[in-house]
């Protein structure tokens, strides 16, 4: 189970001043493509509360990604719970599989038998690629807890958001919020998680 803290930057001038305060925490800077699979239908996230996503990770030199699966999610109060498990797989295969996604039938993955044994596919010759968005994830050490500040860019707008994986949300949530309010960061408890802004179409 993750547990995560999630709070939404009201504005951009709110994501630069709190980026600006965590410069001398910070760790690393990552480049993320978000792609997500499902049927037509949507039966994996409508029916089964699940959802299959391939994260691309970009620097200068190579490119990674990440097969995630992330079922049963719930968040309440700034405060994100979700099943996830995720393995790396190669790159230039996933590539394939965006472009036809029937080839995620091929791919040998402990995450995809997963989704074939707990939700009854028998192959993934009907799932398509929904598509998805891009983050800039800014990574920081910070009173002991790891931050990452997100810069999500939607096809209809851009959000920011800061999270902190962690056993003790409702501690970690509090020093957070004191930090921001003190320092005139404007935020809110995030209310939808990524996925769900995405499949929305339109910002929260």
């Amino acid at each position: 189970m993750e547990v995560e803290v999630k709070l939404r930057l009201l504005t951009a001038a709110a994501h630069l001043r709190l980026t600006t305060l965590l410069t001398p925490f910070h760790l690393k800077t990552l480049h993320q493509r978000n792609l997500f699979f499902d049927t037509q239908q949507n039966d994996l996230s409508l029916l089964h509360r699940a959802v299959l996503r391939l994260r691309f990770l970009k620097n200068t030199s190579s490119q990674r990604c990440v097969l995630s699966l992330k079922a049963k999610p719930t968040l309440a109060n700034g405060i994100s719970r979700v099943e996830e498990d995720e393995e790396e797989i190669d790159a230039g295969f996933a590539e394939a599989c965006v472009d036809s996604p029937a080839k995620l039938s091929d791919l040998g993955s402990r995450v995809l038998n997963r989704v074939r044994e707990e939700y009854g596919f028998k192959d993934f010759q009907k799932f398509v690629c929904l598509g998805g968005f891009e983050n800039v994830r800014n990574v920081y050490e910070w009173r002991g807890v790891k931050l990452e500040v997100d810069e999500t860019k939607f096809a209809f707008g851009n959000c920011y958001e800061v999270e902190c994986e962690t056993e003790e949300p409702e501690r970690v949530k509090s020093m957070i919020a004191e930090f921001l309010s003190e320092n005139g960061v404007e935020f809110k408890d995030s209310d939808l998680t990524k996925f769900a802004v995405f499949r929305s179409g339109k910002l929260p």
